[in-house]
């Protein structure tokens, strides 16, 4: 799991965006139940998959913005 970086999500298109934004939505429900049920090995996952979505969340925000102008 590589961290994204900035130049990677400029690289992204709209579609790809969202496409990852709703995997990590998946993986991070996985991750909660699985955590509630047994406790995962590393559970920091749970905190850079959160932080991976509000990195999405912060790049689609800014492109609506930008094309709202």
């Amino acid at each position: 799991m590589a961290k994204l970086k900035r130049e990677d999500l400029n690289q992204l298109s709209m579609e790809d965006l969202k496409q990852r934004l709703h995997d990590d939505t998946d993986r991070l429900q996985k991750l909660r139940f699985n955590h509630a049920v047994n406790p995962i090995d590393n559970p920091s996952q749970i905190t850079y998959v959160r932080r991976e979505i509000a990195r999405l969340n912060t790049e689609i925000r800014k492109r609506e913005l930008v094309s709202a102008k």
